[in-house]
């Protein structure tokens, strides 16, 4: 469809300056680049890491939650940018994992461990799921157990941590940097119909009637 139609469809629905953002933002999604967020309780915390996935255009988040409630994701914290990423949500690690698995996912635990391996040595052009866990008590052990590496964030400081919500941003930077060099930004791998329903879709489902 052409921009021309397009603009001509939506008309009186939303305005041609956000018909063009949604576009843009729609065509630059990565769909097989995914966060786990695993009992992550502060709700600044949840919010600052929404907003990082939506930065470098993520589809969808998985949240793990075997302990804490599952968090409110409130448009204040996060800026608005929870109402446009899938939410997914289970309490059973290995229900995760081969969900992720069956979809080619290989999963990534930030772990510190011996055989953990920089972030910047890992090829996240492929198609890979983040696991971030509690902000004490880190990634659980089933999640460890269950993932294909663990990684670390190399730092040269007395202190070697990061608040969760930085160390997300970090690491999904790192991976937004290696697709924009892959050429993955815009996404040449999204099909032409994902494209024109997601485009749809957030025109009608996240704007009301007058646009904005």
């Amino acid at each position: 469809m052409s921009q021309r139609s397009d603009i001509d469809k939506y008309d009186g629905i939303v305005t041609p300056k956000r018909l063009e953002t949604i576009q843009r933002v729609v065509n630059h999604r990565q769909l097989d680049l995914t966060l786990v967020m695993e009992n992550i309780h502060d709700p600044h915390n949840v919010g600052a890491i929404f907003r990082s996935a939506d930065a470098i255009g993520m589809d969808e988040l998985q949240l793990l939650y075997t302990i804490e409630s599952f968090p409110t994701v409130h448009p204040k914290v996060t800026t608005g940018s929870g109402k446009w990423i899938k939410q997914n949500k289970y309490t059973e690690p290995e229900r995760l994992a081969n969900n992720l698995r069956a979809k080619g996912y290989k999963i990534y635990t930030t772990h510190l461990s011996k055989d953990a391996v920089s972030i910047h040595d890992v090829d996240w052009t492929l198609p890979s799921a983040i696991v971030m866990g509690n902000e004490h008590r880190g990634v659980s052990s089933e999640m460890t157990e269950l993932a294909d590496h663990n990684i670390l964030i190399p730092m040269f400081g007395m202190v070697e941590s990061l608040n969760v919500s930085v160390a997300t941003a970090v690491i999904l930077f790192e991976a937004c940097r290696q697709r924009i060099e892959a050429g993955k930004y815009p996404n040449a791998d999204l099909d032409s119909e994902w494209i024109a329903q997601m485009t749809d879709e957030w025109v009608h489902i996240n704007f009301k009637k007058k646009g904005s």
